[in-house]
């Protein structure tokens, strides 16, 4: 969710056969391990949950600190051509609300790569962002808005709010009060979870 001027990629499959159906995670920070080692992010413990619940699925976790929603939809067609998922966890826009980016053109995009993941079969889980409310109420309001809309006109499995119960614990959060800590990442997993595993 935050923007960085040198973006790091977090993408890492693990853990399962290499015929297995991938759930693809596009994400920015909230999900590429953001100053933590990647075996504690929530991708690599939903990898975990998986292969012990008995699922056969691979993650693939192609998330990148500062990515924002034109940067996924412009990354989206390899990803989709080269990994044929059949699951996308969309986790995008917090940079493009930290940078005040139009409304439009965010929705524009995620609505894109939604139908793009649809195109081929996939199943989507999209996840809702908040930001902060210095950007002002009615594009605050608008933005969570925003993703509702978009759950709901599109038919996708939806997470309300990813950071729900974490965002305003400080014992869960970095101390830029954006990221959460490592500590947070398995109730971000049991967050996901609950609309991701109606899909599996």
């Amino acid at each position: 969710m935050l923007f960085l001027p040198v973006a790091t990629a977090a993408a890492s499959d693990t853990q399962a056969g290499e015929s297995d159906p991938v759930i693809l995670v596009l994400g920015d920070s909230l999900s590429a391990a953001y100053n933590m080692e990647l075996s504690e992010s929530w991708p690599s413990l939903l990898q975990d949950r998986l292969t012990e619940d008995g699922h056969a699925y691979r993650v693939f976790n192609s998330s990148i600190v500062g990515d924002t929603t034109q940067s996924g939809v412009s990354r989206l067609p390899r990803l989709l051509a080269e990994y044929q998922p059949q699951v996308v966890i969309i986790e995008l826009g917090g940079n493009d609300g930290l940078r005040g980016l139009p409304l439009e053109v965010t929705q524009s995009n995620l609505q894109s790569m939604i139908d793009q993941s649809q195109a081929i079969g996939a199943s989507v889980v999209l996840a809702g962002i908040r930001i902060p409310p210095n950007y002002g109420k009615t594009y605050t309001e608008r933005f969570s808005e925003m993703y509702t809309e978009l759950a709901a006109v599109e038919g996708v499995q939806f997470i309300p709010f990813l950071l729900e119960g974490i965002a305003l614990d400080p014992e869960l959060m970095m101390e830029d009060g954006i990221h959460p800590t490592a500590n947070a990442q398995p109730l971000l997993l049991d967050t996901v979870w609950l609309a991701l595993e109606p899909v599996l």
